[in-house]
């Protein structure tokens, strides 16, 4: 009966990439998909593989559509009601500084972070499918700027964006490490930063 259990996660791994997957908290790494032959394929493995953090609450409450950020995992209209305001960080008399510090508040379990603030609205991604975003992200008119070097530095080195694998009590960590997203990223990049087509 072992070598029938055995058999099963021999078959399981088989199945997530050829007994080869060294996926950590959900987040297969960039080298289980250095097997894809085709760089296009590759391109889009590995960006697929990354939406599981791009599409994350954890990355979708602060890039929403409009001018209201969601919070906790199920993604719920931000109490108090607050705004986007001119500048991201709030209206005049609600600035998201005045609640989210520096860090963490676990008494309050209210998230912080030095930084805190809402993407830009050229940057928002909520309800849009994970090539729209993939778009967003290449389009230097909708990713603050960027080059796409300074994309996979954004991705794996900027302090709020990590604040996703350490959200205090009660939200879930986005999936993997912020280190391994990041080389997910830079392997996406290197490989073409193909996009879905949907």
């Amino acid at each position: 009966m072992k070598w029938l259990g055995a058999a099963a996660a021999c078959l399981a791994l088989a199945m997530a990439g050829g007994g080869q997957s060294r996926e950590q908290d959900g987040l297969r790494t960039a080298e289980d998909f250095a097997g894809i032959r085709d760089r296009q394929a590759r391109s889009l493995a590995l960006f697929a593989e990354a939406g599981k953090v791009i599409r994350s609450p954890r990355c979708l409450n602060c890039h929403p559509v409009g001018d209201r950020p969601t919070q906790t995992d199920a993604m719920i209209p931000h109490m108090p009601a607050v705004t986007r305001g001119p500048d991201g960080m709030g209206a005049v008399a609600m600035r998201c500084t005045n609640c989210h510090r520096g860090g963490n508040f676990a008494a309050s379990r209210v998230p912080g972070d030095p930084a805190w603030h809402l993407a830009p609205v050229e940057m928002g991604w909520q309800g849009k499918s994970l090539g729209a975003i993939c778009r967003q992200i290449r389009d230097p008119a909708r990713n603050g700027g960027r080059s796409l070097a300074q994309i996979v530095d954004h991705m794996a080195t900027d302090h709020l964006v990590g604040w996703a694998w350490r959200p205090g009590a009660g939200r879930s960590p986005a999936p993997g490490t912020q280190a391994g997203f990041g080389r997910l990223i830079a392997a996406w990049v290197a490989s073409g930063a193909a996009c879905p087509m949907a």
